[in-house]
């Protein structure tokens, strides 16, 4: 870089700053619409976003490569693999699971996957869309994770992984389903898109999620616990699985070379593949039928901000938690309150709320009284995915899925649950404000 272009950038970057100081920094005032998420950001993140601009390289670079690196550093695995979302995320990892070169271990159309019905749904659709069999266990509450005392209901000889998330934040019991897959020498997929900061004590040391799976996954879209505006990571510390990853989301080509590079491995133009002649070009040598995937660089800038800031986002996710905990305990013989697996440090998502059934409380009044008052609600993401239209077919046919136990707890969360939102934006007096509209909704439902 040039003198005088660094001098320009540089006067560039102090403008975006001003602007933001000018333009971006709104305080909450009373009576403004809570939110259950949003983006947090400062002018680092605006500033990294036009620095890259400036690059106008677009795909991905040294930005992408950056933020990769760091986030391995910050999980602690070896390989990390940026990618356009969350659901792109999941959708690689599972896929990897069947690539060729896996040999026996690689899942194969009408294996089973063991996973839940109270999920996002694209924690399931790979598994549909590639042809497997997704086999649903319940989850336990107040917890909301899978309940573990199914695994050995589930277990069939197609089974060939479990794929799950932690939800809202929360980690189910990994131990356990770590041991049922090592034991059965199955592939687990962790989806961590909802609780990327989650710790849970191993012995005399915290672990984070998304390390006990053979691959984990994290989104970046903005309600997240970190953003870039849409993006998403797999991760593992399997080099087979790494190659295959890369193969994968990056058209599913065999070679390995990043964008504008060429002839890394040497042998471009030397080598015999499939049934091409020999010295075909390497980089058009297809090993997987995969996808493009990535993310660009101005994503990969904004993440390389925003990855400094997560160890103060999860501090203040976990403390606006225990606040609403705190503030909701006098309404906990109506209201199930979460709870956090046991020897966790939940890096929530949301907070979780449960009508008792001897309440009496009609949820979707509670609902209407708190939205109106300018407090956003969400449900349990699907609440019991295989209701949904999406499975209509599925479900008529009586073919491509299996059902554990009746899902009991799963269907009655889809009736009686909801949650509000814990994420950084929130200040005391937004706290404040949420505490005392559920409170009063509750109650006024309470009375009737």
């Amino acid at each position: 870089m040039t003198r005088e272009e660094a001098r320009d950038r540089d006067e560039i970057l102090q403008l975006v700053k001003t602007y933001y100081e000018n333009h971006h920094q709104k305080a909450y005032q009373t009576g403004d619409r809570i939110v259950y998420a949003g983006r947090v950001y400062d002018e680092e993140e605006l500033m990294m976003l036009v620095n890259s601009a400036l690059d106008f390289w677009l795909t991905g670079g040294r930005y992408t490569d950056s933020f990769e690196q760091m986030f391995a550093n910050y999980l602690g695995v070896r390989h990390c693999f940026l990618v356009n979302s969350g659901s792109s995320a999941n959708l690689l990892a599972f896929m990897s699971l069947t690539s060729p070169l896996l040999g026996e271990k690689a899942i194969k159309h009408g294996d089973e996957i063991i996973t839940v019905a109270a999920a996002f749904p694209t924690t399931i659709a790979p598994i549909i869309q590639y042809g497997a069999v997704p086999v649903f266990v319940d989850v336990t509450i107040p917890q909301y994770n899978i309940d573990v005392e199914q695994l050995n209901l589930a277990l069939s000889n197609r089974t060939k992984a479990v794929m799950i998330a932690h939800t809202l934040g929360n980690p189910f019991n990994v131990e356990a389903v770590r041991a049922f897959c090592d034991a059965h020498q199955l592939w687990l997929i962790e989806d961590n898109c909802d609780a990327l900061g989650t710790t849970i004590k191993v012995g005399n040391e915290d672990k984070l999620t998304g390390t006990f799976g053979d691959l984990a996954t994290s989104s970046f879209y903005p309600p997240h616990h970190m953003t870039m505006g849409e993006g998403g990571a797999v991760y593992t510390n399997n080099d087979l699985l790494a190659k295959i990853l890369m193969s994968m989301r990056d058209w599913g080509r065999d070679c390995q070379c990043k964008p504008g590079m060429d002839n890394l491995c040497g042998h471009r133009f030397d080598k015999q593949y499939g049934e091409l002649p020999k010295g075909y070009d390497h980089k058009y040598v297809y090993t997987h039928f995969g996808y493009n995937l990535k993310a660009t660089d101005m994503q990969g800038a904004i993440g390389c901000a925003q990855i400094k800031k997560l160890p103060d986002f999860v501090r203040r996710r976990r403390e606006n938690w225990q606040y609403l905990k705190d503030a909701l305990s006098i309404i906990s013989d109506r209201v199930i309150l979460p709870e956090a697996f046991e020897g966790s440090s939940p890096s929530w998502f949301g907070f979780m709320m449960t009508l008792r059934p001897e309440a009496g409380l009609n949820r979707e009044v509670i609902i209407k009284n708190i939205e109106a008052r300018g407090v956003q609600t969400r449900m349990l993401f699907s609440g019991n995915l295989i209701r949904h239209p999406c499975f209509d077919q599925l479900r008529q046919s009586r073919q491509g899925f299996r059902v554990v136990s009746e899902l009991e707890n799963t269907d009655f969360i889809m009736n009686n649950s909801l949650w509000v939102g814990v994420y950084p934006g929130l200040n005391q007096e937004m706290l404040e404000v949420m505490s005392h509209v559920i409170l009063d909704s509750v109650r006024l439902e309470s009375h009737k």
